[in-house]
């Protein structure tokens, strides 16, 4: 086939490509200057010589088959939008898909792209890279042979999966505050194994030794995937049924998850039908409001969320929800600030794109994106702490048992709000001549929302 006639079918297949993907993409968005239908063949044909031009005249022959040439097009475009956006290959559509079921292949560590750095954002329990040792703010400066300093997210991403048994070396910088010589490097060899996340963690009573005659709950939520609010329901039966009169719900390192079950955990605590948070994109279809949907009605005990700069994405969405709408009190630190939303859409033959297409937004209609939600009470923890107690927490039977030798500042916060909240709640109702109620009695009796 002549070089024209080429250039012609592939030209018919690119604008066949437009047309199944949605006539809208041809259209005017909403906000934007208009382009006219000349600019678009223009830029069309632009890319079509191109990609001729390499499948003619690059020197390695086995990179410039018209898949390869379509995939490195579009891995490119995707990610000059931003951080978030990515095609998906077959094994990417895969790993994502086996991922929001709660079970991957991988290293067990969760990145995200922090003032340009690649960074960690939470280490999962019971992984290679937790029990590596690895931590919540670590930066991953080489991958096996290769800097990342210029790789995208996504490719960072695929780089670190691959098959249960194989082995990665990773160089890590340590940022310490307060060192001389600003932080450490050093390399860890990982061998990626079949992750299976158990969403919610460490569910139980707290000791009498850090709550006094409170009965204050507990429960650790790592992440928001399919199976967390099954989860979560169990946890909170349990911890009613063992008399609980506060809950605490640490969301600290939780990067985030699937939307729908962010918005179920926050609605467990809350009125059915109330918003929860609401997505405002470029079109119509785009903008919506997720409600809390109808539950088992929980009792009004306090709540209080332990939140910090490594909580993210679904974690913001439930701290956002409960603080706006007056159900939590909110200590630690700011949080992440990753509020935009991600659409996973499948484009055929087994791949895929995940778009970034709108925004996430409180109750209140307050940004969570690049500014995070604020906590009521603002404790921060240094380096060493945040490092004793995600070491703690790869051994379950220390995390919320800590002692003065393994001090969570943030949890004891927490807990004096909870202690005071009820104190206040007590001597109100005996103000108004409601009747003592015991601590057996008073976890099943509603109690006013925190304020």
């Amino acid at each position: 086939m002549h070089r024209p006639a080429r250039l012609t079918l592939l030209l018919a297949l690119l604008f066949l490509l437009d047309g199944t993907l949605g006539l809208k993409t041809w259209l005017p968005a909403a906000g934007t200057v208009s382009e006219s239908a000349e600019d678009s063949y223009d830029y069309t044909l632009l890319f079509a010589r191109v990609v001729q031009l390499i499948r003619q005249d690059y020197v390695d022959g086995t990179k410039v088959s018209y898949k390869a040439l379509t995939y490195a097009a579009l891995r490119g475009m995707l990610s000059s939008l931003d951080p978030h956006s990515q095609f998906l290959d077959e094994e990417d559509f895969q790993d994502i898909q086996r991922e929001t079921r709660g079970e991957f292949s991988g290293l067990g560590i969760v990145v995200g792209v922090k003032d340009g750095a690649l960074v960690i954002l939470s280490p999962m329990q019971d992984s290679p890279g937790g029990r590596a040792g690895l931590l919540p703010g670590d930066r991953i400066l080489r991958i096996g042979s290769k800097n990342t300093d210029k790789m995208t997210l996504s490719d960072a991403m695929k780089a670190l999966r691959g098959l249960p048994g194989e082995s990665v070396r990773l160089t890590i910088e340590r940022i310490a505050s307060g060192s001389p010589n600003g932080g450490s490097i050093f390399e860890v060899q990982l061998t990626r194994e079949t992750i299976r996340v158990t969403s919610v963690r460490d569910a139980r009573i707290l000791p009498g030794v850090l709550t006094g005659s409170d009965k204050i709950g507990y429960v650790r939520i790592e992440e928001f995937s399919d199976n967390t609010s099954d989860e979560l329901d169990h946890a909170l039966d349990k911890l009613e049924h063992d008399g609980m009169q506060a809950l605490i719900i640490d969301l600290r390192n939780n990067p985030g998850g699937l939307l729908d079950s962010a918005v179920d955990v926050a609605g467990k605590f809350l009125p059915p039908n109330i918003v929860v948070v609401s997505t405002k994109g470029r079109t119509a279809d785009q903008t919506q409001e997720f409600r809390a949907r109808l539950q088992r009605e929980r009792p009004g005990y306090p709540i209080a969320l332990l939140i910090n700069g490594y909580s993210a994405s679904g974690a913001e969405i439930v701290a956002g929800a409960l603080k706006d709408l007056k159900r939590a009190i909110l200590v630690g630190e700011t949080t992440f600030g990753k509020g935009s939303v991600q659409t996973v859409q499948s484009l055929g033959n087994g791949v895929g794109l995940r778009l970034t297409t709108a925004k996430y937004y409180t109750p209140s209609k307050r940004t969570i994106h690049e500014v995070g939600i604020k906590p009521d009470i603002e404790v921060s923890m240094n380096d060493a702490e945040e490092r004793r107690l995600v070491i703690a927490e790869e051994d379950e039977s220390q995390a919320p048992n800590l002692q003065s030798d393994l001090e969570d500042r943030q949890l004891d916060h927490a807990i004096s709000s909870l202690r005071s909240v009820r104190i206040y709640t007590q001597r109100q109702a005996e103000l108004n001549g409601a009747p003592k109620q015991t601590a057996a009695e008073n976890h099943t009796a509603p109690a006013p929302a925190p304020q």
